[in-house]
């Protein structure tokens, strides 16, 4: 039993994959057994499950209890700069989610059972990439399973998943006090966003706020242009 409790698992999940607006934001919580219970017990589950309330009093307390945590933003000109040299976000995330897995089981000798939430349909190929981008010395220590819906089914992926939603919501608050102006969601099916895109696109290009590479924006600002030169 006591073993079991000190087990430790890292989960790690994503949020803001999608949206054109805003970063996307990867979380890392490491618990142990004994910690799965508690936070189980706390009402931590899919953060998609939650509101913004009980989700915002989670991660409190997920921060205060889990043995470690992290949080990375990959920011949309790093999206844009390294889908232009060729990496897609899946890639892009298995690169975050191995910096995470680094980061915290340094100076950690023992297993680690690492959970991610999955964003390919492959997972083996996937699981193979952020392989690739964990640091030689830890391999041996780690036993990595990438799975879908691992957000719902591993409290230590869901923590992350609520650590992960409560920062993006943070960056998204901010931005929209930076700008002045409310976009919404920043997903492209959010009506509010895609107004905000088709009247603002242009003027906060320069705020670097937009995923440029992504095809809805593209398609958004050719269409204007086009409409310029049927004007003209």
């Amino acid at each position: 039993m006591e073993k079991q409790e000190k087990e430790l698992i890292l989960g790690i999940d994503d949020a803001g994959r999608g949206p054109l607006i805003g970063p996307m934001v990867l979380a890392g919580c490491l618990i142990t057994k004994k910690l799965e219970v508690e936070l189980k017990k706390l009402g931590v589950k899919d953060s998609k499950l939650l509101t913004a309330r009980k989700r915002e009093f989670l991660a409190a307390q997920i921060k205060k209890k889990s043995l470690r945590w992290h949080i990375t933003l990959t920011h949309p000109y790093e999206i844009d700069a390294r889908a232009s040299a060729g990496l897609n976000l899946n890639k892009i995330e298995a690169i975050k989610a191995a910096e995470i897995i680094n980061k915290l089981t340094e100076k950690i000798n023992e297993p680690v059972k690492v959970i991610i939430d999955c964003p390919s349909p492959n997972r083996e190929n996937w699981k193979r990439y952020v392989l690739k981008h964990i640091h030689e010395n830890k391999k041996k220590n780690l036993i990595l399973e990438c799975e879908h819906k691992a957000d719902r089914d591993y409290v230590a992926v869901s923590a992350a998943s609520i650590l992960a939603k409560s920062e993006r919501e943070k960056e998204i608050a901010e931005l929209k006090k930076k700008i002045g102006r409310d976009f919404g969601s920043g997903y492209s099916s959010d009506p509010i966003t895609k107004e905000f895109l088709k009247k603002y696109s242009k003027e906060h290009k320069k705020d670097g706020i937009f995923r440029e590479t992504w095809a809805t924006f593209q398609n958004y600002n050719k269409a204007k242009e086009q409409k310029k030169l049927n004007e003209f």
